[in-house]
């Protein structure tokens, strides 16, 4: 199975379906990741925060597929804003992952009432002029951050992955991101706890008419709207069903109707999350 990628602003390129790693320990996620490998997945997302980025690295390397075949994201949280902090957080991160480079590094939440998410970004800036990262990107960032970012450094992020799936669309962040040439990436783009879209009768009926699984239906959904979409999971099943939706297309009806099943106040506010 090959996944398609979708190109960035800064002349990279990202596949566009990957391995979600939260909440997977070091030993778990080493496993998943060969498992993955196997199946096609060349796009693998961690963070610092998961705590599994030795665990990721293991499995990179045991999975003997070549680096440049790879493309890899990390984290950093609010531990190494500020103060040039996130130059320590990325050489750390790429000693636990035993590697050079990441081809993604995002800075994981705005956290703005600390107001270090722009020289956190100008460090960004300098590790990927350095070569320890090809992109540079955000994460859970609403339009007002963006605006500041981008105001007062010139610098775009090559991608802004939040948490969208058809429960919780971000109408406001993805026409932002969209103006800017930034790719929107989909956190827990089937659903988190207690949020599934799973059950709808909606995705249901669509699984049925298109003859896949409901979750092939959404994650065939994000990638129709242009989305990258991460989704996570331990089942070797369910790994290769939930790459498997490359050989189907769903109708703009359907995309609608999937749409429509939105909740309005679902979903993580990024202002209220880790000050």
């Amino acid at each position: 199975m090959t996944v398609p990628s979708i190109p960035l602003n800064d002349g990279t390129a990202i596949p566009q379906l990957g391995l979600g790693t939260w909440p997977l320990d070091d030993a778990e996620v080493s496993d998943v990741i060969q498992t993955a490998a196997g199946l096609g997945y060349r796009h693998i997302d961690t963070a610092a925060k998961y705590g599994n980025e030795k665990g990721v690295g293991a499995g990179i390397a045991a999975s003997g597929i070549a680096r440049d075949e790879l493309f890899v994201t990390t984290k950093l949280d609010g531990a190494f804003q500020g103060d040039d902090r996130a130059i320590a957080g990325l050489e750390a991160s790429l000693d636990r992952l035993g590697l050079d480079h990441v081809d993604l590094l995002l800075i994981h939440w705005p956290l703005p009432k600390r107001g270090e998410f722009v020289s956190t970004w100008r460090t960004f800036i300098e590790l990927r002029d350095r070569g320890l990262t090809r992109s540079i990107g955000v994460s859970n960032f609403k339009p007002a951050h963006l605006e500041t970012l981008i105001g007062e450094t010139g610098v775009v992020p090559a991608v802004n992955q939040i948490e969208l799936n058809p429960l919780v669309i971000r109408t406001a962040e993805r026409a932002a991101n969209a103006s800017h040439g930034i790719v929107t990436e989909s956190w827990s783009p089937i659903g988190g706890d207690g949020a599934s879209v799973l059950d709808s009768p909606v995705i249901a009926t669509i699984a049925e008419e298109t003859g896949k699984s409901a979750g092939q239906v959404v994650l065939r959904w994000h990638v129709q709207q242009g989305l990258v979409a991460i989704p996570k999971s331990r089942t070797p099943s369910r790994l290769a069903d939930n790459i498997a939706i490359f050989d189907f297309e769903l109708t703009d009806a359907q995309l609608a109707e999937i749409t429509k099943l939105a909740q309005p106040g679902l979903g993580v506010d990024s202002d209220l999350t880790g000050h």
